[in-house]
């Protein structure tokens, strides 16, 4: 089984998202897979992927708050400020934590572990909407 489609989601403020939930409900052939591959891949420069901890809400807050640190806006040496001053520090941040993720599928859905979630970055304050572009494999 091959499938190839691509998930819309709409503008979302700057922070991270749980995005789990709308990846499976947008897949509704992953039930057919009973072992494979979903590979995600956000189509843009300035967002990132991420699987991590999904109970805690702080998690979000202690993440951004973490990477706005790590790479502030405003640094004097970023040439690419022509898009606004948060554009240049996205794109650094979404290129540490990526754009991609790859993960297994089991028994017809994801098969992440009690604690995990998928996590869309946003790193812009006005980012607009987003796609990720969703692969399947399996049978």
């Amino acid at each position: 089984m091959w499938h190839q489609q691509e998930i819309h989601l709409p503008d979302m403020p700057r922070g991270f998202h749980l995005i789990t939930d709308e990846i499976a409900r947008a897949l509704p052939c992953l039930e057919e897979c009973h072992q494979g591959l979903v590979h995600l891949q956000l189509l843009h420069t300035s967002a990132s992927l991420t699987l991590n901890e999904n109970s805690d809400p702080d998690v979000r807050h202690d993440l951004n708050a973490f990477l706005r640190r790590l790479v502030p806006e405003g640094l004097d040496y970023f040439r690419h400020t022509l898009e606004g001053p948060d554009d240049m520090p996205a794109h650094v941040v979404s290129s540490l934590l990526g754009t991609q993720l790859c993960l297994a599928v089991r028994d017809g859905r994801l098969a992440l572990g009690t604690w995990q979630g998928i996590w869309l970055g946003e790193h812009r304050e006005q980012g607009g909407p987003r796609r990720i572009l969703a692969t399947i494999t399996g049978c």
